[in-house]
């Protein structure tokens, strides 16, 4: 089978602006890593060929950006390819993910494409597609996108110059158009959180939330009016990455882990923007929340006794469950959310039907919404919620103009204003979290790590066998999207525990992630961590 070009969220890599050919443009994304205008003609033209789900209205496809360095003359490739072939495109400019998102509803696009490598350095850019009703792409759509890719690139396509100067502009530009939808659209999306959760009134008062409060998009869309749109609902906010010349440059979501802390000390001493601008609080006071790159993820940071630490995707989920004000949720966590999340989701909720899915919020999506891959029909917001630790949350959003439709998408904006709702009467409800860790294997040859390879069996042998003597009897478990996935869950006397292996979509590296819950001792699974890290560095990354 051909390889798809594809990771676990769209393609990305390093730009460069190079003029190759397409044997050699493909050449550089397949074996260095590179994206390049080249590419991204041909890959244009290979997505007016392939409906990526269901069709929208006419040819119509809408492209939306983030600021990076080389995204007008990837954008201008795109953008070339598609006019080629009988595309009809619309540009919205600069954007986040979920505007993106939004645009293909508002203009009842058939696709819309998303040119951004998210949490990424600025050196890379990339690209996420999505269908007609905004979800993101399927591995399916996108091995045809990739072999149709292929076969384009053999054939003799040559197009004048001057025609090609014509089909690189758009149909369409659409300035200004992107922070004014965005905005209307979280407006409405803020009184339907309120509904829900609560209102952010008592927690503003009562000092969960910090005044002023820190806001960081990490240089991206959001920088020069999420802050001010927030104040005008009362949230005093300063936002600290207005004035960066690079995105993602000592700001945003992409450099912390779920799990990371900082005493005063360290803060006072960080790189990153926001860290270091932290002022000590009062213990539990959310002081500040960093967005990523291309605005569809949140982290929030909160005061403790010596500092602060990350409150992660999962601890945003539980606030959220304890806030509601109706039961019949539908959740779904990714195989790295803490293994407690579940059950404390059913103890909040003991109608709420729970899903397991692979890494990436695309599969977040696909459990949640309707089997045929519609939207969501409904007279009042779905209780659907989809959570990573990562910051990635699923919530539901109105359609552009009809409000009995709903669409699902992560919103890194949109998340932080379904927190705030909820902070008065879901901050303060204990969630008792289990342990977790992760360890990567960096610069691995991840094509070596699948069922069949010797070293997937003896390092799952080795697993289950510690699993049998520290927690009880195991079984190996698979979800939809992670096909070179080893998952191994156990419960028994000395509690419960899951142990995943995974390739990365997007880097060469090969992580190994634990999970136990509350009351089963780590000290064991330390020692088991750096036994399984050793075995696969072996493996997938000597010559």
């Amino acid at each position: 089978m051909e390889p798809s070009f594809f990771g676990t969220d769209g393609i990305r890599g390093k730009t460069s602006v190079e003029a190759v050919d397409e044997a050699e443009a493909i050449d550089l994304l397949v074996n260095q890593r590179t994206l390049t205008p080249a590419f991204m003609r041909v890959l244009g033209e290979a997505l007016s060929h392939v409906q990526p789900g269901l069709p929208g209205e006419g040819e119509r496809v809408v492209i939306g950006w983030d600021r990076r360095p080389h995204n007008p003359d990837l954008v201008k490739a795109l953008t070339l390819g598609l006019r080629l072939t009988g595309s009809e495109v619309v540009h919205i400019g600069e954007c986040a993910t979920p505007t993106l998102h939004h645009a293909v509803l508002a203009f009842g696009a058939r696709m819309g494409c998303m040119i951004t490598a998210s949490h990424n350095p600025v050196t890379d850019s990339g690209i996420k597609v999505f269908d007609a009703n905004g979800y993101k792409s399927t591995p399916k759509t996108e091995a045809d996108i990739s072999h149709t890719l292929r076969q384009l690139a053999a054939e003799d396509r040559e197009v004048d110059e001057v025609d090609q100067r014509s089909a690189a502009r758009p149909d369409t530009v659409e300035d200004g158009w992107a922070t004014e939808a965005h905005a209307a659209w979280l407006a409405r999306r803020w009184d339907l959180f309120g509904q829900q959760f609560g209102g952010c009134t008592e927690a503003l008062a009562d000092g969960t939330v910090a005044n002023p409060f820190l806001l960081d998009c990490a240089g991206g869309f959001g920088r020069g009016w999420l802050a001010s749109w927030l104040g005008e609902r009362e949230v005093s906010c300063r936002e600290v990455s207005q004035n960066v010349a690079l995105l993602n440059d000592g700001c945003g979501a992409g450099d912390f882990s779920p799990t990371q802390q900082w005493t005063h000390e360290e803060a006072a001493a960080s790189t990153h923007r926001l860290i270091r601008q932290l002022k000590p609080a009062p213990e539990g006071q959310w002081v500040g929340a960093a967005l990523d790159g291309d605005g569809d993820r949140c982290l929030l940071i909160q005061a403790t006794s010596t500092g602060f630490k990350v409150v992660d995707g999962d601890a945003m989920a539980a606030v959220l469950m304890a806030a509601s004000r109706d039961n019949g949720w539908a959740f779904a966590a990714s195989i790295e959310s803490d293994v407690a999340l579940p059950s404390f989701v059913r103890s909040q909720d003991p109608s709420a039907e729970t899903h397991e899915t692979a890494v990436g919020d695309r599969w977040l999506a696909f459990a949640l919404r309707p089997d045929d891959g519609g939207l969501l029909q409904h007279t009042s917001m779905p209780l659907c919620l989809g959570i990573e630790d990562s910051g990635h949350l699923i919530l539901p959003a109105p359609h552009p103009t009809d409000d009995a439709r709903w669409s699902l998408v992560g919103d890194g904006a949109a998340t932080l204003c379904a927190a705030l709702q909820a902070a008065d009467r879901g901050a303060s409800v204990a969630f008792k979290r289990g342990w977790k860790s992760r360890i990567s294997v960096t610069e691995s040859h991840r094509e070596r790590w699948h069922p069949e390879a010797e070293v997937f069996e003896t390092v799952a042998q080795r697993i289950e066998h510690h699993l049998q003597n520290h927690v009880g009897p195991s079984t190996r478990r698979t979800v939809n999207g992670e096909a070179n996935l080893l998952l191994i869950h156990a419960k028994g006397a000395g509690g419960a525990a899951s142990v995943g292996i995974r390739n990365s979509g997007t880097q060469a590296k090969t992580t190994l992630s634990v999970r136990l819950a509350p009351g089963t001792p780590a000290e064991p699974f330390e020692g088991l961590m750096v036994e399984v890290h050793d075995l696969l560095a072996a493996a997938l990354c000597e010559d």
